[in-house]
Protein backbone atom coordinates (compact mmCIF):
# COMPACT_ATOMS: atom_id res chain seq x y z
CA UNK A 1 0.00 0.00 0.00
CA UNK A 2 1.87 3.21 -1.26
CA UNK A 3 0.14 6.90 -1.48
CA UNK A 4 1.27 8.63 -4.26
CA UNK A 5 0.91 12.44 -4.73
CA UNK A 6 0.06 13.78 -8.18
CA UNK A 7 -0.79 17.66 -6.87
CA UNK A 8 -0.37 19.27 -3.57
CA UNK A 9 -1.49 23.03 -4.41
CA UNK A 10 -4.54 24.78 -3.15
CA UNK A 11 -7.15 27.06 -5.39
CA UNK A 12 -5.19 27.07 -8.66
CA UNK A 13 -2.22 24.91 -10.55
CA UNK A 14 1.37 26.50 -9.42
CA UNK A 15 5.19 26.06 -11.39
CA UNK A 16 6.08 23.36 -8.83
CA UNK A 17 2.58 22.21 -7.16
CA UNK A 18 -0.67 21.10 -9.53
CA UNK A 19 -3.76 20.96 -7.96
CA UNK A 20 -5.32 18.30 -5.44
CA UNK A 21 -5.03 14.44 -6.69
CA UNK A 22 -3.88 11.51 -4.44
CA UNK A 23 -3.62 8.02 -5.68
CA UNK A 24 -4.03 5.33 -3.10
CA UNK A 25 -1.59 2.18 -4.76
CA UNK A 26 -3.13 -1.11 -4.01
CA UNK A 27 -1.65 -3.16 -6.49
CA UNK A 28 -0.74 -5.88 -4.26
CA UNK A 29 -3.49 -5.46 -2.28
CA UNK A 30 -6.05 -5.46 -5.13
CA UNK A 31 -4.40 -4.53 -8.03
CA UNK A 32 -6.24 -1.33 -8.42
CA UNK A 33 -5.84 1.94 -7.66
CA UNK A 34 -7.79 4.33 -6.10
CA UNK A 35 -7.91 8.17 -6.90
CA UNK A 36 -8.94 11.36 -4.39
CA UNK A 37 -10.16 14.00 -6.45
CA UNK A 38 -8.83 14.75 -9.20
CA UNK A 39 -7.88 18.34 -10.19
CA UNK A 40 -7.15 19.80 -13.38
CA UNK A 41 -4.24 18.31 -14.89
CA UNK A 42 -4.17 15.15 -13.34
CA UNK A 43 -3.89 12.97 -16.45
CA UNK A 44 -1.06 15.03 -17.09
CA UNK A 45 0.76 13.99 -13.62
CA UNK A 46 -0.17 10.49 -14.35
CA UNK A 47 1.74 10.54 -17.45
CA UNK A 48 4.99 11.14 -15.11
CA UNK A 49 4.42 8.34 -12.87
CA UNK A 50 4.02 4.28 -13.78
CA UNK A 51 0.24 4.64 -12.68
CA UNK A 52 -2.17 2.89 -15.27
CA UNK A 53 -5.16 4.52 -15.77
CA UNK A 54 -6.79 1.46 -16.50
CA UNK A 55 -5.64 0.12 -13.03
CA UNK A 56 -8.07 2.95 -11.62
CA UNK A 57 -11.11 1.49 -10.47
CA UNK A 58 -12.71 4.33 -7.79
CA UNK A 59 -12.66 7.83 -7.23
CA UNK A 60 -13.61 9.00 -3.75
CA UNK A 61 -14.31 13.43 -4.72
CA UNK A 62 -14.30 15.30 -1.54
CA UNK A 63 -15.96 18.39 -3.00
CA UNK A 64 -17.02 20.01 -6.15
CA UNK A 65 -15.05 23.02 -6.21
CA UNK A 66 -13.14 23.24 -9.49
CA UNK A 67 -9.22 22.33 -7.68
CA UNK A 68 -11.02 19.04 -6.96
CA UNK A 69 -12.76 17.65 -10.32
CA UNK A 70 -11.87 20.03 -13.38
CA UNK A 71 -9.41 16.87 -14.63
CA UNK A 72 -12.27 14.56 -13.74
CA UNK A 73 -13.38 14.50 -17.98
CA UNK A 74 -10.31 14.57 -19.09
CA UNK A 75 -8.65 11.48 -17.53
CA UNK A 76 -12.49 9.41 -17.92
CA UNK A 77 -12.09 9.94 -22.05
CA UNK A 78 -8.13 9.38 -21.78
CA UNK A 79 -8.86 6.34 -19.87
CA UNK A 80 -10.59 4.65 -22.55
CA UNK A 81 -7.93 5.47 -24.91
CA UNK A 82 -5.51 3.99 -22.74
CA UNK A 83 -7.13 0.37 -22.22
CA UNK A 84 -9.13 1.02 -19.74
CA UNK A 85 -12.40 -1.37 -19.87
CA UNK A 86 -12.96 -2.34 -16.86
CA UNK A 87 -16.06 -0.43 -14.85
CA UNK A 88 -14.81 2.66 -12.63
CA UNK A 89 -17.01 3.71 -9.68
CA UNK A 90 -16.98 7.70 -8.73
CA UNK A 91 -18.13 8.75 -5.11
CA UNK A 92 -19.17 12.12 -4.45
CA UNK A 93 -21.50 14.60 -3.32
CA UNK A 94 -24.59 14.81 -5.21
CA UNK A 95 -23.97 16.81 -8.32
CA UNK A 96 -21.05 15.09 -9.41
CA UNK A 97 -22.71 13.03 -11.69
CA UNK A 98 -24.63 16.15 -13.41
CA UNK A 99 -20.82 17.74 -13.71
CA UNK A 100 -19.42 14.57 -15.18
CA UNK A 101 -22.49 13.52 -17.76
CA UNK A 102 -22.99 16.99 -18.81
CA UNK A 103 -19.36 17.61 -19.62
CA UNK A 104 -19.46 13.56 -21.31
CA UNK A 105 -22.92 14.96 -23.53
CA UNK A 106 -21.75 18.63 -24.50
CA UNK A 107 -18.27 17.07 -25.17
CA UNK A 108 -19.89 13.91 -27.69
CA UNK A 109 -17.54 11.37 -25.48
CA UNK A 110 -18.28 7.98 -25.25
CA UNK A 111 -16.74 6.11 -22.98
CA UNK A 112 -15.55 2.21 -23.51
CA UNK A 113 -15.90 0.93 -19.94
CA UNK A 114 -18.82 1.10 -17.71
CA UNK A 115 -19.02 4.39 -15.25
CA UNK A 116 -21.06 4.32 -12.04
CA UNK A 117 -21.89 7.26 -9.73
CA UNK A 118 -22.54 6.65 -6.18
CA UNK A 119 -23.53 9.84 -4.81
CA UNK A 120 -23.15 10.71 -1.08
CA UNK A 121 -26.08 11.46 1.65
CA UNK A 122 -24.64 11.44 4.28
CA UNK A 123 -21.63 9.72 6.56
CA UNK A 124 -21.09 6.12 7.02
CA UNK A 125 -19.88 3.40 5.20
CA UNK A 126 -20.34 3.72 1.22
CA UNK A 127 -17.77 0.58 -0.03
CA UNK A 128 -16.98 -2.96 2.01
CA UNK A 129 -15.89 -6.00 0.46
CA UNK A 130 -13.19 -8.77 2.16
CA UNK A 131 -9.91 -6.92 2.22
CA UNK A 132 -11.84 -3.22 2.63
CA UNK A 133 -13.91 -0.60 3.82
CA UNK A 134 -13.98 2.93 3.01
CA UNK A 135 -16.65 5.28 5.18
CA UNK A 136 -17.54 8.98 4.63
CA UNK A 137 -18.15 12.21 7.19
CA UNK A 138 -18.82 15.45 5.95
CA UNK A 139 -16.27 17.87 6.95
CA UNK A 140 -17.10 22.12 7.46
CA UNK A 141 -16.02 23.94 3.99
CA UNK A 142 -18.27 26.40 2.08
CA UNK A 143 -20.04 23.65 0.02
CA UNK A 144 -20.82 20.16 1.25
CA UNK A 145 -17.39 18.24 1.52
CA UNK A 146 -16.64 14.88 2.72
CA UNK A 147 -13.55 13.15 4.31
CA UNK A 148 -12.76 9.37 3.83
CA UNK A 149 -11.49 6.75 6.03
CA UNK A 150 -10.32 3.47 4.51
CA UNK A 151 -10.00 0.80 6.66
CA UNK A 152 -7.53 -2.98 5.11
CA UNK A 153 -8.99 -6.05 6.94
CA UNK A 154 -7.20 -7.89 9.71
CA UNK A 155 -4.40 -10.25 7.90
CA UNK A 156 -3.96 -13.38 8.88
CA UNK A 157 -1.72 -14.60 11.74
CA UNK A 158 1.95 -15.86 10.57
CA UNK A 159 2.59 -19.65 10.45
CA UNK A 160 4.46 -20.64 13.50
CA UNK A 161 7.06 -23.12 11.81
CA UNK A 162 8.62 -23.75 15.05
CA UNK A 163 5.66 -25.60 16.22
CA UNK A 164 6.02 -27.28 13.23
CA UNK A 165 9.67 -28.52 13.26
CA UNK A 166 9.10 -29.12 16.82
CA UNK A 167 6.23 -31.96 15.69
CA UNK A 168 9.24 -33.37 13.08
CA UNK A 169 6.50 -31.98 9.89
CA UNK A 170 9.03 -30.93 7.32
CA UNK A 171 8.55 -27.76 5.36
CA UNK A 172 6.48 -27.80 2.14
CA UNK A 173 3.24 -27.56 0.34
CA UNK A 174 1.64 -28.41 3.48
CA UNK A 175 3.15 -25.44 5.09
CA UNK A 176 0.96 -23.59 2.84
CA UNK A 177 -1.97 -25.12 3.34
CA UNK A 178 -1.63 -24.82 6.83
CA UNK A 179 -1.01 -20.98 6.91
CA UNK A 180 -4.42 -21.00 4.82
CA UNK A 181 -6.19 -22.75 8.09
CA UNK A 182 -6.73 -25.44 6.48
CA UNK A 183 -7.17 -28.84 7.99
CA UNK A 184 -4.69 -31.63 6.73
CA UNK A 185 -3.84 -35.63 7.76
CA UNK A 186 -0.54 -36.66 7.31
CA UNK A 187 0.77 -39.97 5.62
CA UNK A 188 1.22 -41.50 9.67
CA UNK A 189 -2.55 -40.33 9.99
CA UNK A 190 -2.37 -37.41 12.42
CA UNK A 191 -4.76 -35.28 11.94
CA UNK A 192 -3.71 -31.14 11.61
CA UNK A 193 -5.63 -28.10 12.06
CA UNK A 194 -4.31 -24.96 10.50
CA UNK A 195 -5.80 -22.59 12.98
CA UNK A 196 -3.47 -24.30 15.74
CA UNK A 197 -0.49 -22.78 14.05
CA UNK A 198 -1.15 -19.38 13.14
CA UNK A 199 -0.45 -16.18 15.69
CA UNK A 200 -2.74 -13.76 16.30
CA UNK A 201 -4.48 -11.61 13.51
CA UNK A 202 -2.35 -8.44 11.95
CA UNK A 203 -4.44 -5.25 12.37
CA UNK A 204 -5.18 -4.09 9.00
CA UNK A 205 -3.51 -0.42 7.87
CA UNK A 206 -5.68 3.14 8.00
CA UNK A 207 -5.60 5.48 5.67
CA UNK A 208 -7.12 8.71 6.28
CA UNK A 209 -7.77 11.54 3.50
CA UNK A 210 -9.59 14.75 4.14
CA UNK A 211 -10.60 17.07 1.76
CA UNK A 212 -10.81 20.81 2.49
CA UNK A 213 -11.88 21.98 6.08
CA UNK A 214 -11.32 23.71 9.17
CA UNK A 215 -11.47 22.34 12.80
CA UNK A 216 -14.35 19.83 12.91
CA UNK A 217 -15.05 16.74 15.50
CA UNK A 218 -15.90 14.58 12.32
CA UNK A 219 -12.10 14.92 11.01
CA UNK A 220 -10.97 13.58 14.74
CA UNK A 221 -13.51 10.43 14.30
CA UNK A 222 -12.20 9.73 10.49
CA UNK A 223 -8.72 9.69 11.69
CA UNK A 224 -8.53 7.49 14.89
CA UNK A 225 -5.77 5.33 14.87
CA UNK A 226 -5.31 5.80 10.95
CA UNK A 227 -1.65 4.77 10.10
CA UNK A 228 -1.86 7.48 7.65
CA UNK A 229 -3.65 11.21 7.83
CA UNK A 230 -3.85 13.26 4.40
CA UNK A 231 -4.88 16.73 5.84
CA UNK A 232 -5.25 20.26 3.89
CA UNK A 233 -2.26 23.07 5.37
CA UNK A 234 -3.61 25.73 3.57
CA UNK A 235 -2.67 28.53 6.23
CA UNK A 236 0.12 28.44 8.47
CA UNK A 237 0.03 28.75 12.28
CA UNK A 238 -1.10 31.96 12.62
CA UNK A 239 -3.31 32.26 10.11
CA UNK A 240 -6.58 30.57 12.24
CA UNK A 241 -8.59 33.55 11.68
CA UNK A 242 -7.89 33.40 7.60
CA UNK A 243 -8.24 30.05 7.81
CA UNK A 244 -11.72 30.02 9.91
CA UNK A 245 -13.20 32.82 7.40
CA UNK A 246 -12.19 30.52 4.42
CA UNK A 247 -13.08 27.15 5.76
CA UNK A 248 -9.19 25.99 5.28
CA UNK A 249 -7.28 25.10 8.21
CA UNK A 250 -4.07 25.95 9.83
CA UNK A 251 -0.71 23.83 9.79
CA UNK A 252 -0.89 23.37 13.60
CA UNK A 253 -4.74 22.48 13.58
CA UNK A 254 -4.07 19.73 10.90
CA UNK A 255 -1.44 18.52 13.77
CA UNK A 256 -4.22 19.07 16.36
CA UNK A 257 -6.35 16.37 14.53
CA UNK A 258 -3.21 14.00 13.90
CA UNK A 259 -3.02 13.99 18.04
CA UNK A 260 -6.06 14.04 19.55
CA UNK A 261 -6.52 10.88 17.03
CA UNK A 262 -3.52 8.67 17.87
CA UNK A 263 -2.16 8.98 14.30
CA UNK A 264 0.75 7.53 13.06
CA UNK A 265 2.05 10.21 10.21
CA UNK A 266 0.30 13.41 9.43
CA UNK A 267 0.75 14.13 5.74
CA UNK A 268 0.36 18.02 4.67
CA UNK A 269 -1.01 18.98 1.48
CA UNK A 270 -3.71 21.68 -0.12
CA UNK A 271 -0.59 23.50 0.30
CA UNK A 272 -1.03 27.65 -1.16
CA UNK A 273 1.41 28.86 -3.67
CA UNK A 274 2.23 31.70 -1.10
CA UNK A 275 4.17 28.93 0.75
CA UNK A 276 6.93 27.87 -1.75
CA UNK A 277 10.49 26.33 -0.70
CA UNK A 278 11.29 27.32 2.64
CA UNK A 279 8.09 28.33 3.52
CA UNK A 280 6.55 25.14 2.83
CA UNK A 281 9.32 24.13 5.10
CA UNK A 282 8.17 26.12 8.21
CA UNK A 283 4.67 25.33 7.69
CA UNK A 284 6.05 21.11 8.46
CA UNK A 285 8.26 22.80 11.50
CA UNK A 286 4.98 24.71 12.85
CA UNK A 287 3.31 21.64 12.58
CA UNK A 288 6.19 19.32 14.18
CA UNK A 289 5.74 21.20 17.22
CA UNK A 290 2.26 19.65 17.71
CA UNK A 291 2.63 16.44 16.25
CA UNK A 292 6.54 15.40 15.30
CA UNK A 293 5.76 13.18 12.65
CA UNK A 294 4.50 15.08 10.31
CA UNK A 295 5.73 15.65 6.68
CA UNK A 296 4.95 18.39 4.07
CA UNK A 297 4.15 16.64 0.70
CA UNK A 298 5.38 17.30 -2.43
CA UNK A 299 4.09 16.89 -6.14
CA UNK A 300 5.23 13.13 -6.85
CA UNK A 301 5.84 11.98 -3.60
CA UNK A 302 5.54 8.11 -3.02
CA UNK A 303 4.91 7.26 0.49
CA UNK A 304 5.21 3.78 1.96
CA UNK A 305 2.18 2.78 4.17
CA UNK A 306 3.71 -0.37 6.30
CA UNK A 307 2.02 -2.55 8.29
CA UNK A 308 2.63 -1.36 11.78
CA UNK A 309 4.42 -4.82 13.80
Amino acid sequence: MQLEFLGTGAGSPGKFRNVTSTALRLLDERNEVWLFDVGEGTQHQILRTTLKPRKITKIFITHLHGDHIFGLPGFLSSRSFQGGDEPLTIYGPKGIRDFVMTAMRVSGTRLSYPLRFEELSGDGVIFKDATFKVSCQHLEHRIEAFGYRVEEAAHPGELQADKLKALNIPSGPLYGQLKAGQTVTLPDGRTLNGQDFLGAPQAGRIVTILGDTRQTPNAVSLAQHADVLVHESTFGKDEGKLAHNYYHSTSTQAAQVAKKAGVHQLLLTHISARYTGKLSKELQKQAQQVFPNTKVVRDFDLIDVPIQK
